[in-house]
Order: structure tokens, then sequence, then C-alpha cells
């Protein structure tokens, strides 16, 4: 199969391990091929003497060479099946790496589900070709090249009778083996849409709840196991086929030992001890024959996970570093500029932003203000190159955002979303996840930055809480504390707030800013927000509408101009005075 030959690289880091495992093969069957010839020299001197002496001689000879291809077929286990196993972490962890490189446009278009298929099932069907297929591949060959050895030297006239039937076994493995491929793709593409609703049930089981569409989970879940279940059916279905056709022909085989054989025994053409060693060594040719088909099974499969595997590692990352990048740069000071920059998601979308040009210096705070929807945060995931712009430059410190290694310019910025998302893990480990250090100190400072210190106290287990899933167990306004303290303790050149206090009150907001406003100092921030009381004292204001940016300046100056952002301020303030009134 063109597809498996992405293998190859991987069978060549591990050739001595294999090779040992090919010649322990070799010995095992040569043992095991070597007991039906002394069969066949025990019933040949019984029919001339039987003695006590000469049935404990054939049967020591019998078990010692059982024992010994017993021995070696653990060996060829230890080699060739635990390299299986080698190379299927060799896969996952080359599949995760690739995965973790690949765009955050790619995570947008791609379920979680599917790449969760392609970890699970797809790997481990490709190990079983790797192990069990290549281990039985050899096995089959090297047996039924010494088994028909053999038989051609007791008898060649019988052996082609005998063979006849099985050219006919290996057109029918053919047939159903093409069968199986394509089932094998199907199941691994309703096994991907399963995974991807357990996914997205389990991840939204709050809104699942609150909603009471239990029942309506259930029922979606099981449409699609049945579907599931009807194609995996289909293929066990074709899989039966299997062994009673391989059966039926080995019992052919067996038949025209009988009949030809016999007539040939009763001629003088061949002793009951080769008859015997005939009927024995066509046992043994059935597992390779059963082997055959189920191997070709499982190439099948593998040859359906690979080819997925495969288009999953071709996805190219759209954002990465190219030949202009400087790696010389190992820093930044957090001087930013857009030039003539627009961008949209797709080629066949509308603009999200269409012309932008700003100025933002070293050390200002920029506070980004508009309605929802106009391109606040598509405005800010391409300072960090979540996305490329389409026209335009991005400068930071005067040099196009592409020169910067992506690395450096990442580890500068630091980005709290609105959606805060948290690890399954203590909170010490989700606040120091981007720190290259663990560092009480660090750890103590950006909590009280971000006023996390005294709800953490509150807990049992403090720092060393293990938080559940996405941060289930924090409350919004804790989520999005701790998401502000893990962005703090990477000592960022750049902080972006993209409406992180939403889930917080004004109050202790407040009190946030001012303990940012000290930690920021000489450094650069730009915040989004809803709230005027948020963005007023920044050093720049720009109100963003329709992609476009159509007011700039502090506070004050907006406020006179009587805009976008005026009407905003004005209503958030009649807000408060009816909030205030009742």
């Amino acid at each position: 199969m063109k597809t498996l030959s992405e293998l190859n690289k991987y069978f060549i880091k591990y050739k001595n391990k294999l090779a040992l495992g090919i010649l322990f093969i070799i010995i095992s069957d040569v043992s095991q091929v070597i007991i039906p010839f002394f069969l066949k020299e025990a019933i040949d001197s019984f029919k001339e003497n039987i003695t006590i002496e000469s049935i404990v001689k054939y049967a020591l000879f019998i078990v010692v060479a059982a024992v010994i291809s017993g021995i070696f077929r653990f060996f060829i286990r230890e080699t060739i099946i635990v390299v299986s196993r080698e190379i299927e972490y060799d896969l996952r962890q080359d599949f995760w790496t690739h995965i973790q490189k690949l765009s955050y446009r790619f995570f947008q278009n791609t379920t979680t589900g599917n790449i969760m298929a392609h970890a699970t099932n797809d790997i481990a069907a490709v190990r079983m070709y790797v192990g069990p297929a290549v281990m039985y591949s050899v096995d089959t060959f090297i047996k039924s090249i010494i088994v028909i050895t053999i038989l051609i030297s007791i008898n060649p006239l019988l052996t082609f009778y005998t063979l006849i039937p099985l050219p006919f076994m290996s057109v029918a493995v053919y047939y159903i083996s093409k069968k199986l491929h394509k089932k094998f793709t199907k199941i691994q593409e309703r096994f991907s849409d399963l995974t991807t609703k357990a996914q997205e049930s389990f991840s939204g089981i709050r809104v699942v709840k609150s909603y009471v569409r239990e029942k309506r989970e259930i029922y979606e879940f099981t449409n699609l196991s049945d579907l599931y279940f009807t194609s995996m059916m289909d293929k066990v279905k074709l899989q039966a086929f299997f062994m009673p056709i391989i059966f039926f022909i080995t019992g052919l085989s067996v038949i025209v030992i009988i009949l030809f054989g016999g007539r040939m025994v009763i001629d003088k053409e061949l002793t009951i001890g080769e008859i015997a060693a005939f009927v024995a060594y066509i046992g043994m040719l059935t597992w390779p024959m059963i082997a055959f088909g189920w191997v070709m099974n499982l190439i099948q499969q593998a040859s359906a996970s690979m080819k997925r595997l495969k288009k999953m590692q071709s996805e190219k990352s759209e954002i990465s570093d190219t030949e202009i990048t400087d790696y010389s740069i190992n820093d930044i000071s957090g001087k930013i500029e857009f030039k003539n920059v627009s961008f949209k998601y797709k080629e066949d979308l509308p603009e999200v932003l269409s012309n932008i040009n700003l100025k933002v210096n070293n050390g200002e705070t920029l506070a980004i203000v508009g309605h929802t929807g106009v391109g606040k945060t598509s405005f800010v995931n391409l300072i960090p190159r979540l996305y490329d712009t389409v026209l335009g430059d991005i400068l930071i410190d005067d040099k196009p955002i592409k020169e910067i290694p992506l690395n450096i310019l990442r580890k500068n910025i630091g980005i709290v979303p609105q959606e805060a998302f948290l690890f399954s893990d203590t909170i010490e480990n989700n606040i120091l996840y981007g720190a290259d250090i663990k560092d009480d100190n660090l750890l103590k400072e950006v909590s009280k930055i971000s006023l996390l210190d005294k709800d953490v106290e509150s807990f049992p287990n403090k720092y060393n809480t293990i938080l559940g899933e996405r941060g289930i167990t924090l409350s919004g306004g804790q989520k999005q504390r701790t998401s502000l303290a893990r962005a703090l303790a990477i000592d960022p050149k750049i902080l972006i707030l993209d409406d992180s206090f939403s889930a917080i009150d004004t109050k202790t907001e407040e009190e946030i800013l001012i303990n940012l406003k000290a930690f920021m100092k000489n450094r650069t921030s730009i915040i989004i927000s809803h709230r005027i009381s948020t963005v007023k004292d920044s050093d720049k204001i720009i109100v963003l509408d329709d992609g476009k940016i159509t007011e700039e300046g502090t506070h004050d100056e907006l406020v006179a101009k009587k805009g976008i952002y005026a009407d905003i301020h004005f209503k958030q303030l009649l807000e408060d005075e009816l909030k205030q009134i009742n």
C-alpha cells in the first residue's frame, strides 16, 4: 500500500529489533515445522518395531522442538510487538507535535472529536499493522515456504493437487479486503462524529442541563451511535466470510490428500508416515492462510487510518516563521504600528478590518471601544499573529511583525480573553502556565495585582486547589482574574485585555486597573471594553465601527466630539443614575 510506505522511516529507526524479530521467527518456524518430520519417522519406524525407547525418543524430539518454538515465539513478541508499541508512541508524539504547530484557524474549522479519533482509533489501527500484521506476514511467508518445500520433497504431484484450492482463497481474500477498506473508512468517519458529539455534550453540560435538553442529547447521540453500529456490523458481516472460506478451502486440501494420497499408499508410492506428515503440514498451512486473511484485513484498516492521518499531517500552518524572519531578535519593547491594515477571515467573506492606520508608543495604554461585531477582537488577534493581515503591515518596534520570530513575539504578549480558559490542574499551575520557572514570589505578586490572592487564601488547599474542567469550580470573575494573573506571570511587554473584566464588578475592576497601572509602567497595554469607566483613563482611545477607526483621541476629546463614544458614555451614565435611583 502506497499510503503505508509513510511508515518506512519508523521501520528504519527500529531495523535492528525488527531484524532480530525476523530471526526469531525463522528459528521458531523451523522448530515447529520439524515436528511433523519426527511424526513421520516415528510412524514409519513403528511399522517395523515398536519399543518404549523409540516412543520416548521421538516424544522427546517433538517436545524439545515444541519448547524451542514456544520460547522463540515469546522472543518474537518481545521484539516485533514491542517495536509496534514504540512506533505507536512515535506516531502519537509526531501527531501531537504537528497538531500543536497548526494555526488557530485550523482548530476553528476542525472538531475536537475528529482530532481525538485520529489520535486514538486511527493510530491504534496503524499499530496493528506495524505489529501483528508485520509479524504474521513474515511468519506466514517463511512457514509457507518451508512447508511447501518439504511437501514437494515428499511428493511433488500430491503437493500440486493439494495446493490447487489455495489460489481461490487469495482471490476471495483480495475481493473481501477491498470491500473492507471502504467500510473501515466509513467506520472511522462515524467514530469521529460520535466522539465529536460526546465531547460537545460534556463540554456544554451546563447548557444542556440549564435548558433541560438531556433527552435531545440522548436522542442525537443514539442516532450517531446507531449509524456507527450499523457501519461496524456491515464490516463484521463481511469479515464473517473470511473464516468459513479459509476452512472450506483448507478442508478441500485435506480431502485431496486422503483421496490421492490414500491411493498412493495403496500403490506403495507413499508411506503412512508420509501421509500423516502431509496432513500435519497442511494443518500448519491452515493458520498461515487464516493469518493471511486477517493480515489483509489489518492492512486495509491501517491503510484507511493512515490515509486519514496523512491528510491531517499534510495540514500546513498558515502562521509560521518564514525566510524573512530575523532570528537575531530576542526581545521586544512594545511599540506598535498599523499601516493600512485590512483583514478578512476568508477570501469570500467581507472585510472585518479595513485600512487601519494607528500608532501606539511603548508604555502607552490604548483602549478600543465599539459596538458588538465591529472587529475589536480581530484587531488584537493580529498583534500576536493568531491571524495574518490580508493587506498592509503591522510593525512592532519599527520592524514588520513577520520578521520577529513567532516564539519571541508571543512570549512577550500577554492575552486575557473574555472567555477565560483554565486547565483541569491546580491554580498555581494555571497561573504559572506560561512562566519559565515556578516562583512562589511571582505567583503571589501576580495574584495580588489581579486581586485573586484573598479568594485563593480562602480555599482549603489554597494555590494547590485542583480546578474542574475549564475551571468550572471557580466563578466567572475568579476565572477572569486567574487568566489575568497567568498573563502577568510571563512578564509581558504588551498586555491585551479583551473585555476581560466583564464578569467583575466595577469596584473590583477599578482596584485591578490601579494595580495594573503600576505593573505596566513602560509596557504597552491594549484594553477592549464596553465600559467607559474601564477605558476613560487610557492614553489613547479608538472607536471601531464597521471595521474602521471612526474616532480617535482621549476620553475628554471623544466626549466633546459627540459621536459614537459620547453616545455610549452618556447612555452608561444614565444607566448608573437609574441604578442609584432604584
